[in-house]
């Protein structure tokens, strides 16, 4: 008796295989579901059926990839390795079984998933355009480890196949045939008939491009070898992350090889897990959940949402938005502030919907309101006017005015703290914060933002509308900068000191990606716009005692905004900054301390004053928000793992030789 597959073998001799993990919402690779899968092959083997059909038994879902949650339990490399083994062990023996094999894969198909696929003869997959296939491995600092390294340049060849699992990016059904990663597509009501029809015809298994063929042979390894390694390069370093290099080395070692690759792989898996940056990957993946699991569930649907300011962030919000399903009405002076949202909106469309009926009914979605009418139907209100308190309190009685009963108003200020904009509202314990983050379409959080007595239900809505469109929600009291700004501040600030010092712009932002930002500060400045990152020094100065950098007030008043103007720090040409070389001044040896601890710092201050009430959750919207390294798990993991007391030592060591600034907080007490 089994708990989580059924086998039953029908009239015809075919044997029907369902997975149906017991007690849960979705199927996944546990220890006990390979085992268990390990005993039914025993009877499948045994009586020799005329076909085997794999299938799930979640709707919509196929196998969502191995169990993560047991990956804490491994002690060594040795042990992991030998799961990897195991279910290699496993899957091998529905590749080598006498009958043909079919899998119908109806649903989400990643990782583990679509490795226990790959040893089936044929692939059915559904209709539609869903990326639900994937080999996400590397972004959790691993790379598959039951066979995938091997099949999927066996079945898709070197350049898919490796692609496939260098970037860990899902892929529709379509692309999924093209790479023979399915060999058909069908839907929930005819996949029995196909499956039946293959096992019955037995067509002649695809194989993967001759020229691929060819790159897996001994002589033209090294060659591509080469070329993967310089397009990884570009981005990820292999101290940061080193699984990428690490598949790139067992293809070009083993080439695909059923006889050795396997093994190596294994072998690689165990290692990979022991990893700094694996552990500190998952530990980010589970920290989705915790942003996730913020907030009560309500039955209040968000289905029209009214936009107040067509500028980047306003418009892109709305389109954003209209995306996500919902309907959209963007208000705005007059509609020449409109017109640049719409065609960004329209790019966007593009650019994620590729059904033409499905991206004009999303276009329909999003309408220009000049007049503000939409306020009066709308659910929820998005106030993402210019940072002026006078000109958002006027808007706001406005609003109130026109806004129906229970609808919710919220602000995308990214300053200005609540207390001071709710003042001229009948309801001000229902006002809340929705701050997005630029670019909206790129950039995951949202602070869902509160003062002491906002109403728990007004709160919950804004979680459950923030999960709904796709992001992450990062609960914050209403504070200077909230969270994200307030850490990115210290960070920004002290880059344009150390140019103020003469140190290169280049060897600043060098300091920063070589300790795991995505972006260099100087860069980031630019990127934003000076005027902006001006605006949010002199708040954050007044309420923090920081003096604002005398530089970057003079660029700002001389009308070099960055990327926007084309001239910041940097020279921007088509999008990209122009950097010179580093060279000039003297850099110095405690640079990346200088950028980076101030954030830490930062950090610690906002959880000891209750910004954010818990450090995983804070860590999870500073990496998400800023994007803060994520191998290193956030900024307060990052003083965990280094040492909390040499981060307080190191803090007054700079504190000594550069100014009362880099003091650590008084928090550092709880840490």
């Amino acid at each position: 008796m089994t708990q989580h597959w059924k086998l039953e073998t029908d009239k015809s001799g075919i044997a029907w295989l369902c997975l149906d993990k017991a007690d849960a919402k979705a199927n996944v690779l546990s220890s006990d579901v390979i085992r268990e899968l390990d005993e039914l092959l025993n009877t499948i083997e045994s009586e020799s059926p005329k076909g085997l059909v794999m299938y799930s038994g979640k709707p919509g879902s196929f196998i969502m990839g191995a169990d993560i949650n047991e990956f804490g339990d491994f002690g060594s490399a040795d042990e992991v390795a030998r799961l990897g083994k195991l279910g290699q062990s496993v899957f091998l023996r529905i590749k080598g079984l006498a009958c043909p094999t079919v899998v119908a894969i109806n649903g989400i198909c990643l990782g583990g998933g679509l490795e226990i696929s790959m040893m089936f003869d044929y692939r059915i997959g559904p209709p539609g355009d869903s990326r639900i296939f994937g080999l996400p491995e590397v972004k959790l600092g691993l790379h598959p480890g039951f066979g995938g390294t091997v099949r999927a340049v066996q079945i898709c060849g070197v350049r898919a196949g490796m692609q496939l699992m260098l970037t860990g990016n899902p892929i529709n059904p379509g692309k999924a045939r093209k790479l023979g990663l399915i060999d058909r597509i069908a839907g929930d009501d005819e996949w029995r008939d196909v499956a039946t029809k293959l096992i019955a015809s037995k067509p002649p298994i695809a194989k993967a491009p001759f020229v691929d063929r060819l790159m897996n042979i001994g002589l033209f390894r090294p060659l591509v070898r080469n070329m993967l390694i310089k397009q990884v390069s570009g981005k990820a370093r292999k101290d940061h992350y080193p699984s990428p290099y690490a598949m790139i080395d067992l293809w070009a070692k083993h080439g695909a090889s059923s006889k050795t690759g396997y093994d190596a792989e294994a072998e690689s898996f165990g290692r990979m897990m022991c990893t700094d940056t694996a552990r500190n990957l998952i530990r980010v993946f589970f920290l989705q959940g915790k942003l996730k699991k913020q907030g009560n569930p309500t039955d209040v649907k968000i289905k029209h949402v009214h936009v107040v300011g067509a500028g980047v962030m306003g418009g892109d919000i709305a389109a954003w938005c209209a995306l996500r399903g919902h309907t959209v009405t963007l208000q705005d002076r007059e509609q020449k502030y409109i017109d640049p949202a719409m065609e960004r909106a329209q790019k966007l469309f593009a650019k994620k919907v590729r059904d033409d009926a499905k991206r004009a009914a999303t276009s329909e979605r999003l309408r220009s309101d000049v007049e503000g009418n939409g306020a009066a139907e709308a659910d929820l209100v998005i106030e993402a006017i210019y940072e002026n308190l006078e000109a958002k309190q006027a808007l706001y009685q406005d609003l109130q005015a026109k806004m129906k009963p229970g609808a919710l108003l919220a602000t995308n200020t990214s300053s200005i703290r609540l207390e001071e904009l709710r003042t001229v509202l009948s309801e001000p314990t229902r006002f809340i914060g929705l701050h997005f983050f630029n670019p909206v379409a790129m950039l995951p959080l949202v602070e869902v933002i509160r003062c002491e007595d906002t109403d728990q239900d007004a709160m919950d809505i804004g979680f459950a509308f923030t999960k709904g469109i796709g992001k992450f929600p990062l609960e914050c009291s209403s504070s200077p900068g909230f969270v994200v700004n307030r850490i990115l501040a210290p960070y920004m600030g002290e880059a344009m000191e150390l140019a103020q010092e003469g140190v290169p712009l280049a060897a600043i932002d060098k300091a920063a990606v070589r300790f795991g930002m995505p972006m260099g500060p100087v860069e980031l400045a630019d990127s934003v716009g000076l005027d902006v990152a001006l605006h949010v020094s002199k708040v954050l100065g007044t309420a923090m005692n920081r003096p604002v950098p005398d530089a970057l007030a003079k660029m700002v008043d001389d009308g070099l905004l960055g990327r926007k103007s084309g001239q910041g720090y940097y020279q921007w040409e088509d999008g990209k900054a122009n950097k010179p070389p580093a060279t000039g001044g003297p850099v110095p040896d405690d640079i990346q301390d200088r950028l980076i601890l101030p954030m830490v710092n930062e950090a610690v201050a906002c959880l000891s004053e209750g910004v954010v009430t818990k450090a995983d959750l804070l860590d999870a919207g500073v990496i998400f928000g800023t994007g803060f390294a994520p191998f290193r798990g956030g900024p307060l993991n990052y003083a965990r793992e280094r040492g909390v007391k040499e981060v307080i030592a190191t803090l007054r060591t700079l504190a000594e030789r550069h100014g009362e600034r880099f003091m650590p907080s008084s928090g550092w007490s709880d840490m």
